[in-house]
């Protein structure tokens, strides 16, 4: 699976442990779009980045993170088609994906726990959309029902 990653200088060090976990799956096909160090930057700026990417169809799936998952969550959501889930658990991580067919999983590297935070990734990873009446409310959403 293609998958696109990116945060603000407030999550580089979870990002660069989430890239090298998802990168012992062969079959993942990492894009890291940033950032790479601790200066300041703009969260909204790769949080666009990604999103427009993703819709490009550059990827199949998206990750943001930033300090609190908050402002990445904000800035993603604002992208017709983008269904940016900040997850604090594997719980909601599941349904994210089960229910709400989550294109991107967002984190907050202050407020996740390494540990966890590869564990929400990985529910992520495998959890597949249900479907069915999940996807009449999607289209809701998406203003087409």
């Amino acid at each position: 699976m293609r998958i696109l990653i990116a945060c603000d200088h407030g999550a580089f060090d979870l990002k660069r442990k989430i890239v090298e976990h998802l990168a012992q799956n062969p079959e993942n096909e990492i894009i890291n779009l940033g950032v790479d160090g601790a200066e300041s930057v703009d969260y909204p700026d790769y949080a666009q980045s990604l999103c427009r990417a993703l819709l490009a169809g550059e990827g199949e799936r998206g990750i943001l993170l930033c300090g609190t998952g908050l402002g990445m969550s904000m800035a993603a959501n604002r992208f017709n088609g983008i269904r940016g889930a900040l997850c604090h658990d594997e719980y909601t991580a599941r349904l994210s994906r089960q229910h709400n067919n989550a294109n991107v999983l967002v984190l907050g590297a202050r407020s996740t726990g390494e540990a966890v935070a590869l564990g929400i990734v990985d529910t992520w990873m495998q959890t597949d959309f249900e479907g069915a009446r999940h996807q009449r409310r999607l289209d809701k959403i998406e203003n087409k029902g």
